[in-house]
């Protein structure tokens, strides 16, 4: 693409060099660039990318955009000073793309839990009203039937400007995508256009990452902050930071909830872990997801449905064919009798909230018996409160493995055990190992006893000391009933 029509809309503060040239790729990394690309030099929180501009040069990078000028330039190349490189990059890869998020109707959710149901669900409603769509979550990337396997909840912006041009040449309308509180923190999100932002939930998670509640919040709120006046905005007023995330934003204001009065209001008639029975906007239909928060995906992807011109029994129709998203409340029962929930949950409010859905489903004739652990290398604080909450709403808890990454297991589980209350101290054991973990809820359950693996859900893998290695809870829930009823 010629430079000139690739700065198009970009504030630039200064070019130094020749104008009229040809870039073939932008790179924010100095080892990928190649002959005539354009080196982004970001300031990152490990390293800054000015101090690989000559790397990137003598890689063949003609053109360097970076917020710092040397004084020794090279004259065979462009240097383009920039207030903020990293907001650049994804103005550039947009404009490079041929800005395909303006081509499309491009959705967003954002939230601490549900981001990637909702996604999931909103790709395959939307199939089943007859739309090609593109989807960007945790688990996959979709382009109509076409699978990519996943990298990021949010890729880099230039992967993702790929993914979309791909989804316009392939004749999608719609694309999907999970908005993580990363990805907008580093500006991976910048440049795109969304025609529709929804909020799911703010709870206690990635606070490694972000230190406090309160700059993790602000940073949820700048994506509906950064939204155009086309564009629609829809959150859960039902969490008490529903309407904070609509409080700068220039977009249209729209909410939906459970227990208040909304623009959207869903109600539970019925549920029991076949599915439930909804009301929403007055209309009563049936699904097979189980579940209260379930609820609340189902009602962001019916009103985010009627905001793109939809038709309200259209929309039920679709929501009604859906099938459970893979590690999301995923249920099988074996042979003996015992009924198995697995579940993503890997945050306090998460489990909780699958928790309750099953203790508010199940006749207390049954036990319920829940697995768990929590990663390594992330957010301490959460531990205690997941200990706290699974001893609190379970028969008994097995505190096990997650994905300890470089953690000692040991560790980990110690800090979880820190906020079981002394009076449920006999409702809890610790197994290290996530198989020996599974065995041991089996071996204790009875017939119709309810066991809930929670924390990896679609997660086929557990990474230990960087290696990851093969470990699917429905998977191994599978072999270990079989082999234990024999």
């Amino acid at each position: 693409m010629n430079l000139e029509v690739l700065l198009n809309r970009i504030p630039v503060l200064e070019i130094s060099g020749p104008e009229n040239r040809e870039v073939s790729e932008i790179v924010f990394d100095s080892r990928k660039s190649v002959e005539n690309s354009l080196y982004v030099a970001i300031k990152g929180t490990v390293s800054d990318g000015h101090s690989f501009i000559d790397s990137a040069i003598e890689k063949g990078a003609s053109v360097i955009v970076c917020e710092n000028l040397n004084e020794n330039l090279n004259e065979n190349v462009t240097y383009i000073k920039v207030k903020d490189a990293s907001k650049t990059l994804g103005q550039l890869a947009s404009n490079f793309y041929e800005n395909p998020s303006e081509k499309l109707n491009l959705i967003g959710i954002t939230g601490t839990n549900g981001k990637t149901s909702v996604t999931t669900l909103l790709f395959d409603v939307f199939k089943n009203l007859g739309f090609k769509s593109a989807l960007i979550s945790t688990v996959e990337y979709r382009i109509g039937e076409k699978s990519i396997p996943s990298t990021h909840t949010t890729p880099n912006v230039i992967r993702l400007n790929q993914i979309l041009a791909e989804a316009v040449e392939e004749g999608c309308e719609y694309a999907f995508m999970e908005v993580s509180s990363h990805g907008i923190h580093q500006n991976r999100t910048e440049g795109l256009q969304f025609k529709i932002a929804g909020f799911t939930n703010i709870t206690h998670d990635h606070l490694d990452y972000h230190k406090t509640f309160d700059e993790y919040i602000k940073t949820k709120k700048r994506f509906f902050d950064e939204l155009n006046p086309e564009a629609v905005a829809i959150t859960n007023i039902d969490d008490k930071n529903g309407n904070v995330m609509l409080q700068n934003t220039k977009a249209a204001k729209k909410t939906y909830a459970l227990k208040t009065m909304a623009d959207f209001h869903g109600k539970i008639m019925e549920a029991d872990f076949n599915g439930m029975l909804l009301n929403f906007g007055g209309k009563e239909f049936w699904t097979t997801l189980t579940g209260k928060f379930n609820v609340y995906n189902l009602l962001l992807v019916f009103a985010i449905a009627v905001e793109c011109g939809f038709h309200e029994e259209d929309i039920l129709k679709a929501i009604s064919n859906l099938k459970r998203v893979k590690g999301r409340f995923e249920t099988l029962k074996s042979e003996g009798g015992i009924f198995f929930v697995v579940d993503y949950a890997h945050t306090p409010d998460a489990l909780e909230n699958i928790l309750d859905s099953i203790n508010e489903i199940r006749t207390k004739n049954e036990r319920l018996i829940t697995v768990f652990g929590c990663g390594g290398d992330r957010d301490h604080a959460k531990r205690p409160e997941m200990g706290r909450i699974a001893t609190r709403k379970s028969t008994l808890a097995i505190i096990t493995s997650d994905n300890p990454r470089t953690e000692n297991p040991a560790d980990i589980i110690k800090e979880i055990e820190a906020g079981v209350e002394p009076q449920y101290f006999s409702k809890y054991t610790s197994i290290p190992d996530r198989k020996e973990a599974i065995k041991m809820a089996i071996k204790f359950a009875e017939p119709k006893d309810i066991i809930l693996v929670a924390g990896k859900g679609h997660e086929d893998y557990q990474e230990i000391n960087g290696v990851k290695h093969h470990f699917d809870d429905k998977e191994m829930i599978i072999e270990l009933a079989r082999l234990m009823s024999k």
